[in-house]
C-alpha cells in the first residue's frame, strides 16, 4: 500500500487504497494528455512573460476559457456556473 500524505487529496476524499491507486492513475492519465500538456506549457510561457513586466500574479491562474490570469477560486468554478456544462 502506497503512503497517503495528510494533505492528500485523496486523505481529504477518504477514498480506500484502491480507489486512491486507481484515482492516482486516472489524474496522471488526464494530466499527460496532450491538450493538459500544451495547457500547462502555455500558462508557463504567459506566467513568465507577465512576471518579466513586473505583474504580480500570486494567487492568481491563467484561464484559457476567458484567456486572462483569474484568482484560483474563480477558475475552478468558472465564475459560479461549476463545470458541468463546460465544453458544451
Amino acid at each position: 500500500m502506497a503512503y497517503i500524505q495528510e494533505n492528500s487529496p485523496f486523505r481529504r476524499q477518504r477514498l480506500s487504497a484502491k480507489a486512491a491507486k486507481d484515482k492516482a492513475e486516472r489524474d496522471l492519465a488526464f494530466a499527460k494528455t496532450d491538450e493538459r500538456k500544451k495547457k500547462k506549457a502555455d500558462n508557463q510561457r504567459r506566467r513568465r512573460a507577465a512576471l518579466k513586466k513586473g505583474k504580480n500574479l500570486k494567487g492568481l491562474d491563467y484561464d484559457h476559457a476567458s484567456k486572462r490570469f483569474e484568482s484560483i477560486k474563480e477558475n475552478r468554478g468558472n465564475g459560479g456556473k461549476g463545470t458541468r456544462s463546460e465544453g458544451k
